[in-house]
């Protein structure tokens, strides 16, 4: 949807000055009430205002002037997927959070949210009255506003790309059936630029299977990523863990699917690992993998959330070298938290490789930068360069 306006966009106050200005728009009171009272509670945000429409939101974002939007997606007058071109043909540099319940077709408009513009999404609880899903959303948003809002602050936003280019469907996708547990732990802030870290030697093995974890703005560098994996994912496994609630992961999948225009679906207990095709971790549970006799099978665990994040990255990762030992390429992506750093500890210790992305391109560089500080890593790129160092890896490349 193209939206132009009169005049010229907001320009924002200086970003080093006082708390985060968060606009709450939901049409319920409930939430509202509850998002307001978070907010308020912190002491580096506060609620610039708390809206019912998103035809609200538009014709008072001059004067309110916001850091940060949480948009619901379903609401009278004019819903949160139309409210959102607008918001951002207003004010460009706006970072919107889209909220909604967990369901097919609020994760199918969450996914088209990501594309438009939106700096991530979170999903709702069904009932506030459910404690520890309240509680979930609760840190979960909070933990988005403060690290969203600190990378506006810090430096100029860096576009994503779309979500998935047009191109038929492969079919791919299992429903998976376990609530979203809590999300990351917060990310230390400000890290040093990526370009000042060391980094080791690439492993001289050979690597015959790709890793990935990804969580805040995992799925648009994912989608940019897998487009150019194609001879990697012909030849080899690739394993997925992107930090995502169920449903959600569904549709991941299948604009995977598409944009690699391979193979790609959520991990089903017990199946083989073969090349050709993507294994993305379903939401709501770790992937693992695990010896078949000569082969490996994926193992799908119901256990508790590890650094804070059921899937995560740490159970693949370290799940791995029991089948390929240090024969195995990992990638840590873009999110908040520092899941990925330990299981790429012990990657690099069986004799593997580590690449992370780096901070210009990074929506969040919580777990890649704690890869890089932790001196794991063999890179650390741009995301725009990290498909073609993978390719030249698995084609023969040590260096």
């Amino acid at each position: 949807m193209s939206v132009a306006f009169a005049g010229k966009s907001i320009m924002s106050p200086s970003r080093e000055a006082g708390p985060l200005r968060v606009m709450i728009v939901d049409d319920s009171v409930v939430i509202r009430g509850l998002i307001s009272r978070w907010i308020g509670a912190e002491h580096d945000m506060e609620v610039a205002a708390s809206l019912r429409t998103g035809l609200e939101a538009v014709n008072q974002l001059e004067r309110i002037n916001p850091d940060v939007a949480v948009l619901d997606i379903e609401m009278p007058e004019l819903d949160g997927i139309s409210a959102l071109p607008q918001l951002l043909a207003k004010k460009r540099d706006l970072v919107i959070i889209m909220a909604s319940t967990l369901t097919r077709r609020n994760a199918e408009i969450s996914f088209k949210a990501l594309s438009l513009g939106a700096a991530d999404y979170i999903p709702k609880p069904e009932s506030t009255r459910e404690t520890s899903a309240a509680d979930i959303f609760h840190h979960d948003l909070i933990q988005k506003i403060r690290h969203l809002g600190a990378r506006l602050r810090r430096k100029p936003a860096v576009s994503s790309p779309p979500l998935a280019p047009a191109s038929p469907a492969v079919p791919a996708a299992r429903t998976p059936f376990v609530a979203r547990p809590a999300p990351p732990a917060p990310a230390p802030a400000a890290p040093a630029p990526s370009g000042s870290l060391s980094t080791r030697p690439f492993s001289t093995q050979a690597p015959k299977v790709l890793l990935i974890g990804s969580s805040t703005g995992g799925p648009q560098a994912l989608m940019a990523l897998v487009t150019e994996l194609g001879p990697v994912i012909d030849r080899f496994p690739v394993l997925i863990t992107q930090h995502m609630p169920p449903t959600f992961t569904t549709i991941l999948a299948e604009h995977l699917a598409r944009s690699s225009r391979k193979p790609a679906a959520e991990a089903v207990d017990g199946e083989p690992v073969k090349p050709g095709r993507i294994y993305l971790a379903p939401g709501g549970k770790h992937m693992r993998v695990v010896r078949n006799g000569a082969d490996a099978a994926i193992a799908l665990d119901d256990g508790p959330a590890v650094n804070f994040c059921k899937p995560a990255v740490d159970p693949l990762f370290t799940s791995a070298i029991d089948v390929w030992h240090g024969n195995i390429l990992s990638v840590i992506l873009t999110g908040m938290g520092s899941d990925g750093m330990r299981g790429g500890k012990d990657i690099v210790a069986a004799g593997g490789s580590v690449i992370a992305q780096d901070e210009a391109s990074s929506v969040v560089w919580g777990m890649p930068g704690a890869a890089a500080h932790a001196g794991i890593c063999a890179a650390i790129l741009p995301l725009n360069q990290i498909g073609a160092k993978v390719n030249r890896l698995f084609a023969g490349d040590r260096t």
